[in-house]
């Protein structure tokens, strides 16, 4: 995890891969956050996984720190959690997929890493 973190570049690979470890949360979960679907005073979410149930996840206090980082330094009026660079709009799962797998080459892990 460390190598991971070591080589992000921005706020946003940093806050997807600190959520997603501390939460356990799968790229189709994480990619349909809102940010009003946060509750920071317990530091929790709702999520809608696998056969549309939902389940309340709990995330620390680094991902917290790296998710206020990265929401800070947005100024679009999107609702999504996470949102593409050029024109916000909502990361699909192929796009955070692809944002996961860039931070794991750039880390020289020598290993393919995947959510689970």
């Amino acid at each position: 995890m460390e190598l991971l973190r070591d080589v992000c570049n921005t706020p946003r690979e940093q806050a997807i891969i600190e959520f997603m470890y501390s939460t356990g949360c799968r790229i189709g979960e994480i990619v349909l956050l809102n940010k009003n679907d946060i509750n920071w005073t317990n530091h929790s979410v709702i999520v809608r996984g696998q056969g549309d149930k939902e389940r309340r996840v709990y995330f620390n206090t680094r991902a917290e720190i790296w998710l206020l980082r990265y929401l800070n330094e947005r100024d679009d009026a999107d609702p999504a959690l996470f949102v593409t660079e050029r024109a916000p709009r909502r990361l699909s799962i192929a796009q955070t997929r692809h944002v996961i797998k860039e931070v794991s080459l750039k880390s020289e892990f020598n290993k393919k890493i995947s959510p689970h």
